[in-house]
């Protein structure tokens, strides 16, 4: 039974990105849709001494209103020696830094930058191969979809040949079930419930940052991190 997941591209997400990516067998990435601003698609959290730090991508938005996020540009280079600065000043004492950094600094340097579309499949591939997931990753402009947001999911399943369908908890506040399982598709609620902490060098301990926290922090361990929540509610 082909199991899929339909997101959003984020820029360097959090380790439940990445354990939904492994529990199913594809996953499309949705950015023909309008580009939020102050959310996850350009920008993510590091742990540091003095708390949470936000670290962003500028992208060229103001007065595109309705522009997608794969339309979306990003504005210059400046930013990834920024983003490697503040990540070398809030990991330099994480456990697996050493071996980490010089990954994550060699994979923003040759990301492509043009769209925060394709930066972001450029990182999110990058780091399914860092934690050993073959998933295959497809592009929403691969299917032919309609605009209602519960018939657009079940078109991609239809034309993926998937009978399953994965999605995080707070989709249920606007995910149709009941036509779901009227087109013969079982929705898989994802669970994030289990993860356990690990040592990071600012405690007290923060779940919401993003994989380079948990790279840096774990190193090859990070991959079973990823994968040791309950798998679905």
């Amino acid at each position: 039974m082909k199991r899929i997941a339909v997101t959003q591209s984020n820029y360097l997400p959090w380790k439940g990105y990445f354990d939904t990516i492994a529990s199913v067998d594809e996953v499309v990435l949705l950015d023909r849709v309008q580009y939020t601003r102050r959310d996850w698609r350009n920008r993510n959290l590091i742990k540091t001494r003095a708390g949470l730090r936000w670290i962003t991508v500028p992208v060229r938005s103001k007065g595109c209103y309705r522009q997608a996020i794969d339309e979306t540009i990003v504005d210059g280079h400046a930013w990834i020696a920024q983003h490697l600065a503040a990540v070398r000043h809030a990991y330099a004492r994480a456990a697996a830094f050493s071996e980490e950094f010089p990954w994550l600094e060699a994979l923003l340097r040759s990301a492509p930058g043009n769209t925060i579309s394709s930066l972001n499949r450029a990182l999110i591939e990058g780091v399914c191969a860092r934690l050993g997931i073959v998933t295959k990753i497809r592009d929403a402009r691969e299917f032919n979809l309609p605009d209602d947001r519960n018939e657009r999911l079940l078109a991609i399943c239809a034309q993926a040949g998937a009978a399953e369908y994965v999605s995080g908890p707070t989709a249920k506040a606007y995910l149709d079930a009941d036509l779901f399982a009227r087109r013969g598709v079982r929705i898989r609620w994802k669970s994030y419930a289990r993860y356990p902490p690990y040592k990071q060098p600012h405690p007290p301990f923060e779940h919401r940052v993003s994989i380079v926290d948990t790279l840096m922090c774990t190193g090859s361990a990070a991959c079973r991190v990823i994968r040791s929540a309950a798998a679905f509610e």
